[in-house]
């Protein structure tokens, strides 16, 4: 009778197979025939095969095949959960710590941090003996934990009670990780400073740590006590973290330092290190070397070509940016929301909002930082249609998360276009706020002449602990000159320095001469601009000058306008304010000089210019201007407005 047919074919003698990508033990040695299929095992079919096999043999309740199909489950892509916890499940002999561990792997790799964790639990309550590998992964589970009170701080504590940050890099270097990418550098450093031995590993955790939470002068601090101090060569990884953290700063010198470290330290190149090396030479201004980098790449991605395109977009060369925007093989999201915020921030909003319109119909979804940048077109054109259906599609639908940036540019959008009480609900239904929001608001209120409620939010922002700054005094300064609250003003302007270390910037000293000019402190407002320790700018001397168009100051107008004059000859408005307060004095000869100085230089008065949106179409209206189809009508309405104001009794300026 002839033997029964094998389930599997029996490996040739003389041939070694690939071992599959599951199989990371490279050391280990299987001679039980079946137990050598599974180490070769490839597909999960096959492993169900295999599986059934050792149950009918009764290996599977052993913990070294039960071990193995574990690994199997944790290490294949994708990785099987459900699976691997039947596995653990039917092993008779009971798990040790190396399978819990393989199955804690499994759930990071599945994206079950919880389940990770609690397999931690069960290692300790059991008192397994844990290696490092156990706390490596515990460790990496309280990264993911979103609860209150970090986990890792408990993982830690155990692993201090077992001694394993004196014995092991690995934990030392979790935990370093763990803080850092928790904000709490001042843990990482400490774990970093006691670890007995540290690796590049741990060098660049704390560098990149540093880099991603925004603190680039930290982060280059640490590199060059890696490097100098001591004497340890970074990796490619390194080197990245540093190149971003060079980016963040935009000094060219330490980009060139990063430049010479990656030539020297024989590393090579990646796509990732020369990704980096084109965004940091971009965003420190150097074109010249960011093309160098990029053209001498042989592979290029997606993140390739958009941070060239974005240094491009920086140094102020839009053209060559659009150019190589339309040759990129393929763009991303980002791709788009970087052309975006090139366009808005060259002030081309019209284009920024065609550039959105083009990516949406493209299929691309935007992001928070591509709403940011079309916010910002939208605030330049008063284009408030767009911006609230940018709300109510993306926001209120909760397709896109509204971050503290997003929130800020929404609250900006809104004020600029004269919906302040949008951005006051946006404000006040914020969950998170810095001092940007509050900052918006406040200008947002005082700028539209609401200046009881800008200084009632200023008093509500020092309640909350957080420190104002220049940009904030300006909105309170404006808000006591539009409501004239001279006293109020001057105590705000005394406490900036004095308790706050504020130093008055050209834009207080201009909001002060603006308040006490227009409650008729003029000559108040001109010691201010005459006494100034760093010289009264534009804004400063033009406010005194409509001071002194408000209240007939004749010689102190004079002045104004010549200061102003120096500044900027070919200002109109210089010479119109000035001819005012000329013609409210009867002085027509001093206007007619004027009028041919004027001519003489060649200033023509710039034409007052007001624009409307009107079902998404925006009208732009010319003083005098008739342009418009509609002139007809519009100056008809206009008449029958004045008629009803005079019925009233309101008197027209002459």
């Amino acid at each position: 009778m002839p033997p029964p047919p094998r389930p599997f074919p029996a490996p040739a003698a003389t041939v070694s197979p690939p071992r599959p990508a599951w199989n990371t033990n490279r050391n280990l040695v299987v001679t039980h025939p079946l137990l050598s299929l599974l180490e070769r095992c490839a597909s999960f079919r096959r492993l169900l095969q295999l599986q059934a096999l050792l149950i009918v043999s009764g290996l599977a309740a052993h913990r070294f095949p039960a071990s193995r199909l574990l690994a199997f489950c944790a290490l294949s892509d994708p990785p099987r959960p459900a699976h691997a916890a039947a596995v653990l499940a039917q092993c008779a002999e009971g798990p040790n710590a190396y399978m819990l561990a393989t199955m804690m792997r499994g759930f990071l790799r599945a994206g079950l941090p919880a389940r990770a964790f609690a397999l931690f639990r069960r290692v300790l309550c059991d008192c397994l003996p844990a290696d490092a590998r156990t706390f490596v992964f515990a460790i990496k589970a309280a990264c993911s934990s979103s609860a209150a009170s970090s986990p890792g701080e408990a993982v830690h504590c155990v692993a201090l009670k077992r001694g394993f940050l004196c014995q092991s890099v690995l934990v030392g270097n979790a935990l370093v990780h763990l803080y850092a990418s928790s904000m709490s550098f001042r843990d990482a450093r400490k774990v970093f400073n006691e670890m007995p031995d540290r690796d590049v590993v741990s060098w660049t955790t704390l560098i990149d740590g540093h880099a991603r939470a925004g603190l680039p002068d930290e982060a280059w601090r640490v590199f060059c006590r890696m490097v100098v101090s001591e004497g340890m060569w970074p990796n490619r990884v390194t080197l990245v973290a540093a190149a971003s953290a060079v980016a963040q700063m935009g000094l060219l010198g330490l980009g060139r330092t990063v430049h010479r470290c990656v030539a020297e330290s024989g590393v090579g190149t990646s796509v990732n290190l020369d990704n980096a090396l084109v965004d940091m030479f971009g965003k420190c201004g150097c074109l010249a070397s960011a093309k160098e980098v990029f053209d001498r790449m042989a592979d290029k991605d997606v993140y390739t070509w958009t941070s060239m395109v974005s240094a491009y977009a920086k140094c102020g060369d839009l053209e060559s940016a659009v150019q190589l925007f339309e040759e990129m093989p393929r763009r991303n999201t980002v791709s788009w929301s970087c052309m975006i915020a090139a366009y808005s921030q060259a002030n081309q909003p019209d284009e920024a909002i065609r550039m959105f319109n083009d990516m949406i119909a493209a299929g691309m979804e935007p992001i928070d930082a591509t709403l940011v940048s079309v916010l910002s077109a939208c605030a330049q054109l008063g284009c408030l249609d767009l911006g609230s259906w940018l709300y109510q599609t993306y926001i209120a639908t909760h397709k896109v998360r509204l971050t503290v940036n997003l929130g800020n540019a929404f609250i900006d959008m809104f004020a600029k276009c004269g919906d302040v009480g949008a951005a006051s609900r946006l404000f006040d239904g914020m969950e998170e706020r810095n001092l940007v929001s509050w900052n918006s608001v406040i200008i947002a209120h005082a700028f539209h002449g609401q200046s009881e409620e800008a200084l009632h939010l200023f008093q509500q922002l020092k309640e909350t602990g957080i420190l104002p700054d220049e940009i904030t005094y300006i909105g309170v300064l404006s808000a006591c000159s539009h409501s004239g609250l001279v006293s109020e003003g001057q105590r705000h302007f005394k406490e900036m320095k004095a308790v706050y270390g504020i130093e008055p910037r050209a834009e207080h000293y201009a909001c002060m001469i603006d308040l006490l000019g227009k409650v008729g402190l003029v000559e108040e407002a001109f010691e201010i601009a005459t006494s100034m320790p760093i010289g009264a700018d534009v804004a400063g001397w033009g406010a005194l000058l409509n001071a002194c168009r408000m209240h007939g100051k004749v010689e102190i107008g004079e002045c104004a306008a010549a200061k102003l004059a120096k500044l900027d000859s070919s200002d109109s408005g210089i010479y119109v304010l000035m001819s005012q307060i000329y013609a409210s004095k009867s002085k027509w000869d001093q206007v007619k000089m004027l009028r041919t100085v004027m001519r003489d230089r060649g200033v023509k008065k710039n034409p007052g210019c007001s624009s409307i949106e009107v079902d998404g179409k925006f009208h732009e209206f010319l003083a005098a201007d008739v342009s418009h189809v509609h002139s007809e009508d519009i100056y008809a309405a206009l008449k029958n407005i004045y008629i009803h104001l005079k019925t009233e009794g309101y008197i027209p300026p002459a």
